[in-house]
């Protein structure tokens, strides 16, 4: 009787260091994603949570390692052809183009990735039908962030790659994002957040990026450290 061997990862990063302006960001990281699975990336601002997301998009090299699509090489010319449609990043340039409508927004994302037909009903979920025929103009910040999220819907590539997407959002929109982020796990999508703030993703892996540079001296602190008596 054979055995029948596991599955191997979707992604996976194998032995990754990554250098932001002459500074280690990550070293000998190594993380195993398969369908379904979710990676939180946790850190204060100027940690490197963006460095890695475009590290993980293939736009930059990791200083050493390798990140692995499929068990291929995401660096790779020919791999990251394929692996650049697997993904969907939304980001804090939010590329909103403000001479269209809310629904042409999410229209031309379809357009550009031959699909159609899903753009009024990503708004709807995501709270922004009544607004489909009004310019981005109209919209407040946290309505700005539903239109991204309303693409990551209308479009529905495997991996998402999340950086920072609950900021601008309250409290019911946080939860919608938690929605949106367990639904696409259990169709097995894969979900890598980086943020700030918590969210709830449920078996998340955690991945925590210390601080580059060390934390100045403040008064509380010297307090502290002071020898009253």
């Amino acid at each position: 009787m054979s055995i029948r061997k596991p599955p191997p990862p979707r992604l996976l990063l194998n032995n990754v260091s990554c250098m932001r302006n002459a500074s280690q960001v990550l070293s000998n990281v190594n993380v195993s994603l398969h369908d379904g699975g979710a990676l939180v990336l946790t850190g204060a601002n100027g940690s490197g949570k963006s460095t890695f997301m475009r590290m993980l998009a293939g736009f930059s090299r990791p200083s050493a390692g390798e990140i692995l699509w499929n068990g291929h090489d995401i660096q790779k010319s020919t791999i990251f052809h394929q692996y650049k449609l697997q993904l969907n990043w939304v980001c804090l340039k939010h590329g909103i183009n403000e001479k269209s409508t809310v629904l042409d927004n999410v229209e031309l994302f379809e357009l550009l990735d031959y699909k159609r037909g899903k753009a009024k009903l990503a708004l709807q979920l995501m709270g922004l039908g009544r607004l489909a025929k009004e310019k981005p103009k109209m919209l407040s910040m946290g309505q700005r962030k539903r239109l991204q999220l309303a693409r990551l819907l209308a479009i529905d590539r495997p991996i998402w790659l999340l950086d920072e997407p609950s900021v601008a959002l309250d409290d019911e929109g946080v939860k919608l994002l938690e929605y949106i982020i367990a639904e696409h796990r259990k169709q097995g999508g894969i979900v890598i957040v980086a943020t700030h703030l918590p969210i709830e993703i449920e078996d998340a892996m955690l991945l925590r990026l210390p601080p580059r540079f060390p934390r100045r001296m403040t008064l509380i602190d010297m307090l502290d450290r002071a020898d009253i008596s």
